[in-house]
């Protein structure tokens, strides 16, 4: 029987039975060879299949990292700059709240620094207890008048205790009335009353000076303007239509203050007033002024003991504070 394949493996034997002997031991040498160049060759694949897959993911990292970096980066700019602005808006709300907002309730909520910088202030004298000294209830912001009419000033005393600030006018020396087993000096009712029916219960702005020695706020008092609103411009002085009217004379003692006028501007209304015989001046001249007045008796020691009594008062007022109050008062000066 004829088998093609029979006959090829036959033909490939023979051929290599029909080889020398050198060249058939030459054979397995070749196989070895190619058996260890392939080893080589699918190490070598291996190593680079390797170094690619470390390439690949070195790069994949460092792409993530970026990735990363660049995600990362707005957020902390959004961070800081939240930070920051809110840092700007807390001071800057603190700032308008403690300069247009914050009331200040009595003459110990004057600090120095409200002093230093002679402040302006709004409010409605509430009382006037001499021709020259008056209580105010500081009214700052809006919400205080209509339309916007949202606070009111308080009119009961009860209400009013320790909520409002007592201003010495500046400038203006009236007639001292009975005080302390004092007589009153001539004319001294009719200043107050005159005082009295000039800004009792109505709006007036004190420019914040000093304080005196009674724990008074000496301040340049001002008139509402009749036109434009107060915080654009400055109304009529009242210690100088105090003068004007004969109802006081020009403080000349120790730390006066006339404000944007002057000394010589309280002088020249003093004289009008005296050359027109008006008020304390309808009999041409005054027997004894009102610095004489305090003079006489600071000799006696009945002013000392005003101003003795004038302390203790300040200092009972502090003693009333609570420790928050006083801590508050620290933060927010």
């Amino acid at each position: 029987m004829h088998l093609p394949w029979r006959q090829k493996q036959q033909t490939s034997e023979e051929y290599t039975s029909s080889l020398p002997s050198e060249q058939r031991a030459l054979s397995p040498r070749w196989s070895a060879t190619k058996d260890t160049f392939k080893t080589h060759v699918a190490a070598a694949q291996a190593n680079t299949k390797s170094t690619l897959q470390e390439y690949n993911a070195k790069v994949q990292n460092r792409l993530r990292a970026k990735a990363y970096e660049l995600w990362s980066r707005p957020v902390a700019y959004l961070v800081l700059s939240g930070f920051f602005l809110g840092s700007v808006s807390t001071l800057g709300v603190t700032f308008v709240y403690r300069r247009y907002f914050r009331r200040l309730r009595t003459a110990e909520w004057v600090t120095p620094d409200v002093l230093r910088r002679k402040r302006w202030v709004r409010g409605v004298v509430t009382s006037v207890g001499d021709a020259d000294n008056f209580r105010l209830y500081h009214t700052p912001g809006f919400g205080w008048r209509w339309p916007l009419k949202f606070r009111r000033v308080p009119i009961l005393s009860k209400e009013l205790k320790e909520q409002t600030i007592h201003v010495r006018i500046a400038g203006v020396d009236a007639p001292e009335g009975s005080h302390f087993g004092r007589e009153a000096q001539p004319y001294a009712v009719e200043s107050l009353a005159w005082l009295k029916g000039m800004i009792e219960g109505r709006i007036v702005y004190c420019q914040l000076v000093r304080r005196d020695q009674y724990s008074r706020i000496v301040s340049v008092v001002t008139l509402p303007p009749p036109f434009l609103p107060g915080w654009l411009t400055t109304g009529r002085s009242l210690a100088l239509e105090m003068i004007r009217a004969g109802t006081g004379l020009t403080y000349e003692q120790a730390g006066a203050e006339y404000g944007k006028y002057g000394k010589d501007e309280f002088l020249k209304a003093e004289a009008e007033s005296r050359v027109a015989r008006r008020g304390m001046w309808k009999h041409g001249t005054v027997g004894e002024t009102p610095a004489q007045y305090k003079r006489r008796h600071a000799q006696s020691g009945t002013d000392v003991e005003a101003q003795a009594q004038g302390t203790a008062k300040a200092e009972k007022e502090n003693s009333k504070e609570g420790g928050l109050r006083r801590i508050l008062k620290r933060l927010w000066p």
